[in-house]
């Protein structure tokens, strides 16, 4: 039988990273970049402004869009056939210079990006779905990383067209990828572009969410559980409320065990069970007049008295000294006016039919 979570959760992308997993700066520098040059990962000089490799800079795009930092979009001009790139208001908060986090000092901000990683809304699926899988769908929690290719494979193929499909290798690339990217204690691995640098240089191995034991094709690979000491409660209670605004978008309550057990819930993403997560949350619950831990019929809930979205970023804000209320800091309206691409309007936009003449240049060109 057919699990429709991953197809409902995730959109079917594979290997986009070019085996690099995100690097301390990236994130940053692709932002200020997009921000100036919405074609900034299609120009010659790309490698030189980004200051990367050119096979880093496909990557430095790919890990913007997934983080959600970044949304692509057709370009306002018809002849121009590639899309481009605006900046999210979201990457406006983190990342700007006056903006919460822009070099991502702070763990908390960390475990908001993996939660934005696995993340999904309607208007914004995972771009991951191998990582989707490996965290929300997965069975078990410790897995050679052939069982991971394999599991990922099976809800692949369980959930979209065979047209779809990714190759194996693809499929591995994201798992090798994957482990790179949080394995504290993985071994270097000559065959793979980037792999020492990626030890030294990939900021997500502070999260301590995969540990490895043996050696070699049996070395296996156990995601860690329990409390987690570097995850900040205001983050944690942001992916709370995040997660519960796909539910409701007024005022209301989810049960913890839902945000702790159920596939896309931050219980799942964090790996962390109902006991720790609301010994996580029910200091910073008990002094905000918005929320409150409630109990019935033996199950406790996280009760909010206002809609959840607004909440989640009142309490992610305060936690970072409030960067929206900061001179001249934009609201998200003001950021999609400046930004038009961002609200899918320019992808309304019918494309006038280009003349035989510019085609071929246009080919002859690339």
């Amino acid at each position: 039988m057919s699990d429709s979570r991953l197809i409902e959760a995730a959109e079917p992308r594979f290997a986009r990273h070019e085996t690099f997993a995100p690097r301390f700066g990236w994130l940053h520098k692709a932002y200020m970049q997009v921000k100036e040059n919405s074609e900034i990962f299609h120009r010659e000089d790309a490698p030189v402004l980004l200051g990367v490799g050119k096979n880093m800079v496909n990557a430095m795009r790919y890990w913007s869009q997934a983080f959600k930092l970044t949304q692509e979009h057709p370009h306002e001009e018809p002849s121009y056939r590639a899309l481009v790139a605006s900046p999210t208001w979201r990457a406006r908060w983190l990342l700007d210079e006056d903006g919460a986090d822009p070099y991502l000092e702070d763990t908390g901000s960390l475990w908001l990006l993996h939660w934005w990683l696995l993340s999904s809304a309607p208007q914004m699926k995972c771009l991951a779905p191998a990582w989707y899988v490996m965290f929300h769908l997965a069975p078990f929690s410790k897995v050679t990383a052939a069982d991971m290719a394999a599991v990922v494979t099976r809800h692949v193929r369980e959930n979209f067209s065979e047209d779809k499909w990714p190759a194996p290798e693809s499929i591995n690339r994201d798992v090798d990828c994957l482990i790179k990217m949080y394995a504290l204690d993985q071994e270097f691995n000559p065959l793979s572009p980037g792999s020492f640098e990626d030890l030294l240089a990939c900021p997500f191995r502070e999260l301590g969410l995969l540990e490895g034991q043996g050696k070699g094709k049996e070395r296996t690979w156990h995601f860690t559980s329990g409390a987690r000491s570097n995850l900040p409660a205001p983050v944690l209670a942001y992916a709370c409320l995040d997660y519960a605004s796909r539910f409701s978008a007024g005022a209301g309550s989810i049960s913890l065990a839902r945000l702790a057990n159920e596939p896309g819930a931050p219980g799942r993403a964090f790996r962390t069970r109902e006991p720790e997560l609301i010994k996580a949350i029910e200091s910073l619950v008990s002094e905000h007049p918005d929320l409150q831990l409630v109990e019935a019929l033996g199950q406790q809930s996280l009760a909010f008295t206002k809609a959840p979205q607004e909440l989640a970023w009142d309490v992610l804000d305060e936690h970072y000294e409030q960067v929206r209320k900061r001179d001249g800091f934009p609201t998200p309206q003001e950021w999609a006016k400046q930004y038009p691409g961002l609200d899918g309007g320019n992808q309304k936009r019918s494309r006038k039919k280009l003349p035989q003449q510019a085609l071929e240049l246009i080919e002859e060109n690339a």
